[in-house]
């Protein structure tokens, strides 16, 4: 029989309490708060200093198996798991990434939760919120103009213009911006080169904001950005140009994070927004620590699968913020091991009808999927609880199914969740078993240490997390290993650019590939981010669009009322 669901007028209906009650309910003095209308509201920095006597809470990572593309239910989990902690007079705080609007608009679609474990007001998190996305977007795109324009005065720091990394950022999934040709027209229109744009939540300048510990921080990360080379190959940064300060006086007020309410009015904070195939896919340190200074447990969330999204949480956000992870819970669902079956192609955001209908056998095979992504997070020593996200068509013979086989493949215990339908009642059984795996004696450890050359750290990525048989580098990233190693650029964490739908860089190979070579087409430098990319495969850093795009069914009424958003 089909669970009654949660209509969207009892949605609808949840009644938003002034930002300065989740404040003080929260713990947050009110001297703290920098009100963003009724409703939300950005936190200074200030309170970091009358926190570093607090103890610290519980920190508690939400990932899953590699995802379907129309996803598992992470933000969902956090945002519940957080109203779910209450029940059990328990204070817990989620930490999520803001959406970007490329999602919102083109494929993907809105990061905020559904059902009954939503973060509110939720048509501002989707859209422009307090503006963090947008001064981003300004504060990168000032830099590349003022990269141009040095090179059209005159050139004085001899830049190679062929060599610049530095693109240009748009807000939105546009593939035609990939690649072109600035500079072009009469002789006062700049110097004609090739360039492109990649998408706001893949720039360098997203991620040194989920990076830095202050304002301070944030002003020497800017500074250390590297955007090309001169022609003796010395690299040119951002304060070569004398453009650092203008950016991070930009980025002044995105680096305080945002403060919202859940469906049950519990905190949440909500602050940077980048993607975790192409980028980062963190939420900020300082929302964290925040966090973690006034609340039991704090909940974060990371971008996509546990293999290319806990593994950058892991090996570069720790090791920046000196936080060390209490247990891990990793999201699945039957729809998505039915997929790593291997039975079913899904090219939509829309499960097709075969895949709801029961089968065991083909949970069963995909289980393997499961498996991985449990031994990737014991890798980093911590232990590990299986949510299973459960859906309305899903059967009590599927459920068990899952339960039956996730502590044989690793886990240390198995919770199901039904926080979509039931708020955070429907998580309860889920936190008391994260209290439980909390109390478990572990030893958190890196993948890699940083000393270790460069394709040895992508090699043991590469075998250890994905899984792969070996690793073929091009031309380009060989030639590019060795000159950072000559720089002394080398000794940093690695951050991989892969497909987030498959444990290789075919997004079509599901479940558990094995014996696969993984190529490494380019290496970047991110200096101010503080760690080195590695490009896998064909992985475009700007997203297209569909050819039905989610925004053609956005619209909004007469009286402000937004419609198609959700």
């Amino acid at each position: 029989m089909k669970k009654r669901l949660p209509s969207k007028k009892s949605i609808e209906k949840v009644h938003l309490k002034p930002i300065e009650e989740i404040a003080q309910s929260a713990g947050i003095r009110k001297k703290f708060l920098e009100r963003y209308g009724p409703y939300k509201a950005k936190i200074s920095l200030d309170i970091l200093k009358t926190l570093k006597k607090k103890k610290k809470g519980k920190y508690i990572l939400v990932t899953s198996i590699t995802p379907t593309p129309f996803g598992e239910g992470k933000t969902l989990t956090a945002i519940g798991l957080s109203m779910a902690f209450k029940k059990l007079k328990k204070k817990a705080i989620p930490c999520i990434m803001q959406p970007s609007l490329g999602g919102v608009f083109g494929f993907k679609g809105t990061a905020t939760g559904s059902g009954l474990s939503r973060v509110f007001p939720a048509e501002d998190a989707n859209l422009h919120l307090t503006g963090d996305s947008y001064a981003i977007e300004a504060a990168h795109n000032l830099c590349a103009a003022y990269l141009d324009n040095s090179i059209f005065k005159d050139n004085p720091l001899d830049i190679d213009a062929g060599s610049i990394t530095w693109k240009r950022v748009i807000n939105a999934n546009d593939r035609s911006l990939r690649s072109v040709n600035t500079g072009l027209g009469s002789k006062t229109d700049g110097i004609p080169r090739k360039t492109g744009f990649d998408i706001t939540a893949s720039s360098e300048l997203m991620a040194i904001l989920a990076l830095a510990n202050d304002l301070k921080d944030l002003r020497e990360r800017i500074g250390k950005i590297v955007i090309g080379f001169t022609k003796k190959g010395k690299p040119v940064t951002s304060e070569d140009i004398k453009v650092a300060g203008a950016m991070t006086v930009l980025l002044k007020d995105a680096v305080k994070p945002n403060l919202l309410q859940t469906t049950e009015h519990t905190a949440c904070l909500m602050h940077t927004g980048s993607y975790g195939n192409i980028s980062l896919g963190t939420g900020s340190i300082v929302a964290d620590k925040i966090a973690l200074g006034i609340s039991d447990y704090v909940i974060v969330e990371t971008g996509f699968g546990a293999d290319i999204g806990a593994e950058k949480f892991f090996d570069i956000k720790c090791r920046v913020s000196g936080l060390k992870p209490d247990a891990a819970v990793i999201v699945c669902s039957t729809r998505a091991f039915k997929m790593h079956s291997g039975d079913f192609e899904i090219t939509t955001a829309k499960p097709p009808k075969e895949i709801t209908r029961e089968n065991i056998s083909a949970i069963e095979r995909g289980l393997s999927n499961m498996e991985k992504q449990i031994g990737n997070l014991r890798t980093f020593g911590i232990p590990v609880v299986v949510c299973i996200n459960r859906f309305r068509e899903d059967t009590d013979k599927e459920i068990h199914a899952i339960k039956r086989r996730a502590v044989d493949l690793g886990a240390n215990d198995v919770a199901v969740s039904d926080m979509w339908q039931a708020g955070g009642q429907g998580g309860v059984e889920l936190a008391e078993s994260i209290i439980e795996v909390c109390k478990i004696k572990h030893n958190f450890r890196f993948l890699y240490p940083l000393d270790m050359p460069i394709k040895d750290k992508i090699r043991r990525i590469a075998r250890t997390i994905y899984g792969a048989k070996d690793v073929v580098f091009s031309d380009e990233a060989n030639k590019k290993a060795l000159i950072f190693k000559k720089l002394k650029l080398d000794n940093l964490p690695i951050c991989v650019v892969k497909t987030h739908l498959s444990l290789s860089h075919n997004p079509k190979r599901k479940g558990r590939p094995h014996g696969f070579k993984f190529p490494i087409e380019d290496i970047g430098i991110s200096r101010g981010a503080g760690y080195i990319t590695a490009f896998c495969g064909n992985i475009k850093t700007l997203p297209g669009l569909l050819k039905v795009p989610r925004g053609t069914k956005i619209d909004i009424d007469e009286d402000g009322r937004i419609n198609g958003l959700f």
